[in-house]
């Protein structure tokens, strides 16, 4: 496939986690589980936040939306990987390739600037209390998530648009069970001295800038908590950040975990292993985290289910009436 040739019919191959056809069905089972309860969990709390007015805040609004980007950033990956297993096929066409890279980008970056929001969110509660209401107003809300998917839109864009340029082998086998782009720019024929220069800088700008917002609210917070007088107070300030403070340390553990297993000693199979965790181990645990840490979500869930429940035994009623 040579640079500036017609690439829209082409085809590369998943090599998936395993080559071995035994595995396959097992692999099968244990995605398909993962990913149910990936999307039922996260739709759970959107729908927790939505039906409950309690939960009609700031914190909220961020955690739907965070639970919305895991939802489709687990469906960018997970559904063809099934279909090939399913299918016994490894193809995926250039096109294909390219649009999941772009969806990847765009959603891992999007949940990145949601967890640096809700920990800015946590430090102006926490920090500044009389005037949460005033700063963490609706239209400041709106305009953090709108800018946030601006941002990761365009990175992608980018992102997306330098990995087309290059040119790849006629059969091209990718060693991973979707097209992550360092392996898709390891892999490629052409020169990648530009696409390596834009990738690492746009991670360090991209990924560094949060981490280092998310760093410096959390000091602003525990420092906050200590000069707390009571231990009540502390206690409840420190409970309502232990849930986002989990799913941080998981989320960045997990992605730096991959950094590293993409080192010269590690294989490009090694790599794809360790890329389960965090597009799909983490967003699956995400709901669990949540509604086990905070009250309100739960008694949010118990009511939604419990309501549920009334409204199949009202049908059920009916039924049986007519």
């Amino acid at each position: 496939m040579g640079p500036g040739n017609d690439t829209g019919g082409s085809e590369f191959l998943l090599l998936g986690l395993s080559v071995k056809p035994e595995l396959q069905p097992l692999i099968f089972g244990i995605f398909l589980s993962m990913y149910l309860i990936t999307v039922l969990g996260n739709l759970l709390i959107i729908l927790a936040v939505i039906s409950d007015s309690h939960l009609h805040m700031p914190m909220y609004f961020f955690l739907s939306n965070l639970s919305l980007v895991d939802i489709c950033f687990t469906s960018t990956t997970i559904p063809k990987m099934l279909w090939n297993i399913q299918t016994q096929s490894k193809v995926i066409t250039c096109a294909g390739c390219f649009t999941q890279i772009y969806f990847l980008i765009l959603f891992g970056g999007w949940d990145n600037f949601l967890l640096t929001v809700m920990a800015y969110d946590r430090y102006v509660a926490i920090c500044h209390p009389l005037h949460y209401m005033v700063i963490m107003n609706p239209g400041l809300c709106g305009l953090l998530v709108l800018v946030s998917f601006i941002i990761s839109v365009l990175n992608s864009l980018l992102h997306s648009l330098m990995v087309s340029r290059l040119s790849f082998p006629a059969e091209l086998e990718i060693p991973h069970y979707f097209c992550e782009i360092k392996q898709m720019i390891k892999l490629a024929s052409s020169d990648t001295f530009l696409n390596d220069t834009v990738m690492y800088l746009t991670t360090a700008l991209l990924a560094g800038g949060p981490l280092a917002g998310i760093l410096y609210s959390y000091s602003k917070i525990v420092s906050s908590i200590c000069r707390m007088s009571s231990a009540q107070g502390k206690y409840k300030a420190f409970s309502t950040c232990a849930s986002h403070l989990s799913v941080v340390s998981l989320f960045y553990c997990t992605i730096l975990g991959v950094y590293l297993s993409s080192a010269p000693t590690h294989t490009s199979q090694s790599s794809a292993i360790t890329s389960v965790m965090y597009t799909v181990v983490t967003p699956m645990l995400n709901p669990f985290i949540y509604s086990l840490r905070n009250k309100d979500i739960k008694r949010a869930l118990h009511s939604l289910l419990g309501m549920t429940s009334t409204k199949g035994t009202i049908v059920l009623g009916l039924k049986k009436c007519l």
